[in-house]
């Protein structure tokens, strides 16, 4: 299980120190989320704090396109450090376009993600299951941290896990909002590898916080 806080969480007066707790809490990545005031409405993270990010932290950079212009940010996060970046199907308005943005990331040197909202059928993302690294579920509403868990991700995770299994594919499945070590056991239970965890990583001891995370797929692997 991947755990990767979202730092739009992070109390920025305190960045430098709890990037430093963040880089000994165990997570292995580190989760960038970007708004244009477009897509979603609110504007977060650019691309200059990510190259901040990527002198101070050695986790994996996360990044999660949440905007109407996914080729054009696409390419100024590469150039800013990205390791993943994830786009939205829901911008996307064609098969072609889907397969083009996949491609298009993985030439700038990318793993490539392929998001949908929680009212966007989970079927949208099936025709590219060889075509992505990572499918992130969005369980909250984009926009805004802090947000109670839907509970019909579940279904969602469940059933792409289902597809991605038979289909050989090897990639990942995330899940970002209200993640907390409750709804992460469901999350993992359900087949997710990646959880996205806001408010409740940067709520008091970052590495506490991210080790009950880990610990509850521990827990779930015990009881098989």
């Amino acid at each position: 299980m991947i755990i990767s806080p979202s730092v739009l969480a992070m109390d920025y007066s305190r960045m430098k120190e709890q990037t430093e707790e963040l880089n000994n809490s165990g997570a292995e990545w580190l989760h960038y989320d970007v708004m244009d005031g477009h897509f979603v409405p609110n504007l977060a993270l650019g691309p200059d704090l990510l190259k901040g990010f990527c002198k101070i932290s050695p986790l994996v950079k996360d990044v999660h396109l949440m905007v109407e212009e996914p080729f054009k940010y696409s390419n100024v996060f590469a150039k800013a450090g990205a390791d993943y970046i994830t786009v939205h199907a829901e911008v996307l308005y064609d098969y072609i376009m889907i397969k083009e943005i996949a491609r298009f990331i993985h030439e700038l040197g990318c793993k490539a993600g392929l998001a949908v909202k929680p009212m966007t059928e989970v079927e949208v993302l099936r025709p590219y299951l060889k075509d992505f690294d990572l499918f992130l579920i969005m369980s909250v509403e984009p926009g805004f941290s802090g947000q109670t868990f839907m509970p019909g991700s579940l279904t969602k995770i469940k059933a792409l896990r289902s597809w991605i299994d038979n289909s050989g594919s090897k990639a990942l499945i995330e899940v970002d909002g209200g993640i907390n070590m409750e709804t992460g056991r469901e999350c993992i239970a359900a087949g997710a590898d990646v959880l996205v965890a806001g408010s409740y990583a940067f709520r008091g001891d970052v590495r506490k916080q991210v080790q009950s995370l880990v610990t509850g797929r521990s827990s779930i692997e015990a009881g098989k």
